[in-house]
């Protein structure tokens, strides 16, 4: 069995909370009851459960899901060695032995016959079976599972079954409002509040194009990029068209809308 320890989350990753999401985490935690967390790209919701493992004291193994993920992935398979086969658990697997928390990031891009694996360990059952090794795993009492996903992105073709929805508590993330998130951006970087204001002028900017051209605006992480390079020694501007519109956009209108909007901000 793996040991704790190498998922233990030793420092502190900062968080801004943005109203009661962290008590009431501690509550969903407190009663173990799994946890869906919904939100835009890059606002901060991976972070968010990296800060709450940390603050609890348990350990996290994230998962980042994707459309070639089958449930052998998660729960585990037989490998082939020099004494013959020998069982190797998946990270589901792993977190359920040693009560760990379970994070499974963008779940919806799993092939929905791998998602219903989770089912057993996500209502009083509390267990996961494998079936392929004929054993039935009872989660350890700390086990905690949690996914998150993009709603933006979903469509009928992905998204999760109310089956699956139904068994989680649920958090709706977005981007924090504007002086909060300079604040963010700030204090990741140690960028100065003037260029963290303007950078996250530039990604409003940016936002309010959502749906007019552009599929998602530009997230949390990218200011905290664009402040990156910026601390560097790059030009403010430079820094921003590399960070904050090439990686959004192939469109030269909305592209050339966002220069200037940087241009005029960082004249």
């Amino acid at each position: 069995m793996r040991n704790q320890d190498q998922y233990a989350i030793n420092e502190e990753p900062f968080y801004q909370a943005q109203a009661d999401e962290v008590g009431l985490y501690e509550a969903a935690y407190a009663a173990r009851l799994p946890v869906m967390v919904k939100g835009p790209t890059g606002c901060g919701k991976s972070r968010f459960i990296e800060h709450m493992a940390w603050k609890l004291g348990k350990p996290l193994i994230s998962v980042a899901c994707n459309e070639d993920m089958t449930a052998s992935d998660l729960v585990g398979r037989y490998l082939l060695d020099a004494d013959g086969t020998r069982w190797l658990d998946g990270p589901l697997t792993t977190a359920a032995r040693i009560g760990a928390i379970c994070y499974l990031d963008e779940v919806v891009e799993a092939r929905q016959d791998t998602t219903v694996v989770i089912h057993p360990l996500t209502d009083h059952r509390r267990t996961l079976p494998l079936d392929k090794k004929g054993e039935l795993v009872e989660a350890h009492p700390d086990f905690q599972l949690v996914i998150s996903y993009n709603p933006g992105y979903q469509s009928m073709m992905k998204d999760l079954k109310q089956s699956t929805k139904q068994r989680f508590v649920a958090f709706e993330f977005d981007y924090a409002a504007a002086d909060v998130e300079a604040a963010i951006v700030s204090r990741e970087t140690g960028v100065d509040a003037a260029i963290a204001a303007k950078l996250v002028k530039i990604g409003e900017t940016a936002r309010n194009l959502k749906g007019h051209g552009l599929d998602e605006g530009i997230s949390t992480r990218l200011l905290v990029y664009a402040a990156t390079l910026i601390n560097n020694g790059i030009a403010a501007r430079a820094a921003c068209r590399m960070a904050l519109v090439r990686p959004i956009t192939d469109d030269a209108d909305i592209r050339d809308t966002l220069d200037h909007a940087i241009d005029a901000l960082f004249d």
